[in-house]
């Protein structure tokens, strides 16, 4: 179960917003870290919740929210109340703000402590089938600065097929953010970047969006990385720059020659001819049939594996005619 956040600001459900806050004053100026220093972790996280309950019951919708869905629905667990449609789908969630940019909306000055809860993106492959997530970053404040400070940056996955990057593809993402004025007036704003993925690209790669997380007054919006991580595919696999394959054949055509059809990354169909008897331990190797390197002229190697199928029995006579052969 969620936390109840009537129950941790220790007000009932018809609470007024002045009576609202003189409660977040109370609990927050008790349960500051920076009032504990014998037991920082326990207030660091009392703070965090203090924090992120007075964040939904001071808003009005957030409130609505959570009141008929509980703390999944600003979750984006349940389905919302009048869900919009469109050609974009519409990301439904509850984006946390840092328990220190509450405290300075509050208390007019920047904190010390920088909670875990921080701005958040949700982010998804809108002309395909990825699915990013959302998630969240931190931030660490001070008393005496005096410039804008920029949220720590966010990451997230980016699923890339093999075809995209053996060919390269360019992936559109649907970004949804909170802008923040200096009144505490928030506006969801959704944007549509994108990602030009190169060929050759390897997992791991990171690509970043700049400053796109939440905007806040006097915070620089986070950076947005994605770091790419490959599909399995059905047919190859990668190790580095090559591909590799692994062909099923029987012990017949192991010992008598086979040819092996493929059809590419590119959709090149390719028919390679192996005469030599493949043992279990044999590979042939295609050069510059893999992935591409850095350098476009460049290539890996595709590799083909095979599985031989050895024939469960034999009869006498298939024995007998073997041997015959063999010597």
């Amino acid at each position: 179960m969620g936390m109840n956040y009537y129950k941790i600001l220790k007000v009932d459900k018809n609470v007024k917003d002045d009576d609202l806050k003189k409660a977040y004053r109370q609990l927050v100026m008790k349960w500051h870290p920076d009032k504990n220093p014998t037991n920082k972790m326990e207030a660091e996280s009392m703070f965090k919740q203090i924090s992120e309950a007075y964040e939904v019951l001071s808003d009005p919708q957030k409130r609505e929210v959570y009141d008929q869905y509980g703390e999944e629905g600003l979750k984006g667990q349940v389905p919302p109340p009048d869900p919009t449609a469109g050609d974009i789908p519409s990301s439904f969630g509850f984006n946390y703000r840092r328990a220190d940019s509450i405290f300075a909306d509050v208390y007019g000055h920047s904190n010390s402590f920088g909670a875990n809860r921080g701005s958040s993106f949700f982010a998804n492959g809108i002309f395909d089938d990825d699915i990013f997530g959302s998630i969240g970053g931190g931030g660490r404040g001070s008393m005496h600065q005096t410039g804008p400070r920029k949220d720590p940056h966010i990451e997230s996955k980016m699923l890339c097929s093999l075809e995209e990057l053996y060919n390269g593809a360019t992936k559109k993402l649907q970004i949804s953010r909170e802008i923040v004025d200096a009144k505490g007036k928030t506006t969801n704003v959704q944007e549509v970047s994108e990602i030009h993925v190169k060929p050759g690209w390897k997992k791991g790669t990171k690509i970043t969006i700049p400053e796109k997380g939440n905007k806040y007054p006097n915070v620089i919006p986070a950076d947005l990385i994605f770091i790419l991580e490959e599909k399995p595919h059905p047919v190859f696999t990668r190790e580095r720059n090559d591909l590799i394959i692994t062909q099923k054949i029987s012990l017949t055509e192991a010992l008598t020659g086979y040819t092996v059809h493929l059809t590419h990354l590119d959709g090149r169909n390719l028919s390679i001819p192996v005469n030599d008897v493949i043992s279990p331990s044999y590979e042939e190797v295609i050069r510059k049939e893999g992935m591409p390197h850095k350098d476009p002229i460049k290539k890996g190697n595709l590799r083909i594996k095979f599985s031989i199928k050895f024939p469960t029995r034999l009869t006498l006579e298939q024995k007998a005619g073997i041997k015959k052969l063999l010597t």
